[in-house]
This record gives C-alpha cells, sequence and structure tokens, in this order.
C-alpha cells in the first residue's frame, strides 16, 4: 500500500492530531502517580505514527522516542522534533536493554500484526521494561457490534479484532502483575440523560475502542501508586447496555399497563369483563363434568 493512501486515511478516519491528542490523556493518572518514583524515565512507543503520544510524553517530562515502519509516518514526526526510527516494532524492543524503560506503548499496532508476534511484542516489553513500569496497548473494541462486524474492516491492514478478555490475558500469561481493561471513547451515549434509547444504540453505542494497562511487578511502593488508577471502571460494556436497554423496554411496558388500568374505557367495561369471566367460569366448570 502507498504510504501516503495511508496517512491520508488516518487523517479521515481516526481523527486529526489534537483529538487523538486529546484521547490518549486518559492514561496520564496511571503515569502521574509513579513519576516521582522513576528519575529521568524513558519510554518507547511502537508504531508511533504522527507522534500524538510521544508529544505528551515531552508534556510530562518523559524522554520519549519512536519507532514505525511507516517511513512517511516517521517522517512526519520528526518534523515535529520527535526522536523516531523506521524499523520493525519487535526488533526495535528486542535490542533494548533488559530493565531499560518506564513505558512501552503501541496504539492501535497489536491489530496490524500476527498473534505471534503480539505474543512475542508482550514477551519482551516485560523483559524490557523497569520494576513497576507500565506496557500500554491500545485497539478497536469488537464488544462494539458495528465496530467488530463492519468499522474494524474498515481498515485494509487489520488482521483479526482482537476481544479484551484476550488481549488482557497475554501480559497476565508472561507475568505482568496487574492488568486493567480500559474502554474508551464512547461516540455520544449519556446512560443519566439518554431517556429513549434505541436497539441501534446497544449496537454502535459502546465503547469504540479499549486498551489494557499492565503494570510490571515491581517495589511495593510502585504497586501502591498505581492503586488507585487500575480501581476505576472506564468506558461502557455491552452488557451494561443490553441491561439498561431491556430496564427501559420493562419500564415502557409497565406504563402502558398502567395507563390501560387507570383508563376510562377499562373502567366502563369493567362490568362486561366480570360477567365474561362468569361464564368461562362456569363453561369450564360444565366441561370438567
Amino acid at each position: 500500500m502507498k504510504t501516503d493512501f495511508y496517512q491520508a486515511f488516518e487523517e479521515k478516519y481516526r481523527g486529526s492530531h489534537q483529538i487523538v491528542q486529546e484521547r490518549l490523556r486518559i492514561y496520564f493518572p496511571f503515569i502521574k502517580s509513579l513519576l516521582t518514583l522513576f528519575p529521568h524515565p524513558t519510554a518507547v512507543d511502537l508504531g508511533c505514527g504522527r507522534g500524538e503520544w510521544l508529544g505528551l510524553l515531552n508534556e510530562w517530562n518523559i524522554e520519549a522516542q519512536g519507532v514505525d515502519i511507516d517511513q512517511n509516518m516517521v517522517d512526519l514526526a520528526r518534523k515535529k522534533g520527535f526522536k523516531v526510527q523506521n524499523q520493525d516494532a519487535i526488533t526495535f524492543l528486542k535490542n533494548l536493554p533488559t530493565n531499560s524503560q518506564f513505558i512501552i506503548s503501541g496504539f492501535h499496532i497489536a491489530e496490524h500484526i500476527p498473534f505471534s508476534q503480539l505474543q512475542n511484542l508482550v514477551e519482551e516489553a516485560l523483559r524490557v521494561l523497569k520494576p513497576g513500569g507500565l506496557l500500554i496497548l491500545e485497539t478497536p473494541n469488537p464488544e462494539n457490534i458495528i465496530v467488530g462486524t463492519s468499522n474494524f474492516y474498515l481498515d485494509p491492514t487489520h488482521k483479526n479484532p482482537l476481544p479484551p478478555l484476550l488481549l488482557s490475558f497475554l501480559p497476565e500469561y508472561y507475568g505482568f502483575e496487574k492488568i486493567k481493561i480500559l474502554r474508551l471513547q464512547e461516540p455520544y451515549f449519556s446512560i443519566k440523560s439518554h431517556e429513549d434509547m434505541t436497539l441501534l444504540d446497544v449496537f454502535s453505542q459502546v465503547s469504540l475502542d479499549y486498551a489494557i494497562v499492565a503494570q510490571k511487578l515491581g517495589a511495593n511502593d510502585c504497586m501502591e501508586a498505581t492503586e488507585f488508577a487500575f480501581n476505576k471502571d472506564y468506558g461502557l460494556e455491552l452488557k451494561k447496555l443490553t441491561n439498561l436497554y431491556d430496564q427501559q423496554i420493562d419500564a415502557k411496558i409497565q406504563v402502558a399497563i398502567n395507563r390501560l388500568y387507570n383508563s376510562h374505557s377499562w373502567r366502563i367495561t369493567a362490568p362486561l369483563r366480570w360477567v365474561f369471566m362468569q361464564f368461562k367460569l362456569l363453561f369450564l366448570s360444565l366441561k370438567k363434568q
């Protein structure tokens, strides 16, 4: 695929540099709690693209470098002053020293590579991270039915959707101490204010993306510092939406029943219903004889 085509594709369907960067700020609570414990922190962003995450890391005084196989993206990031290499992500990881990085991240890279390579990536990340360091992987959320059945395949470089339970199991299997699933980017839905939910909302309003944040085992102060961020709930699950939809349908049915029982026609036909019920009971009694 021509690299200029993919750059244009990203601009149209992923969002502008500013929009993407604003979304990425959600990870700061995980990082902020650890900054005082990691003097001179360093980070690596795999598949760094236009450099949105690199810009935030620099803003947070974290020395960051990126790697990407798309030369156009590398050139674009370098023009912005970022330290970026044109190289395969896993090869790059394998050349990094053990226990050398505070953060290893990959935003929308997991769905682009075969699963065996993803396993290698997670395994190498555990080696390269410092004790207490963080791995962040973000990907489209197939729990959103529209994403999982349609929008995921809009990108011709995508391989397979990755269910959250599968991606979260990888760092667990390879030895990360803490793992959190963050559901992200709900389109516009608000449970508190949305009173007229449709079936289309159930299909489309689950979080569009999700991420796993995994922490390598470290000293007690490192593990305790991230407790608040790891214990928080993030995003909107399909289960929550379907339960809400069921509750709404039940409530509407109950309202309709109450209106019927309180209606003028229901009250004036009550004698007729009573007479009909007596005949029915009499008929059933005679039938048994």
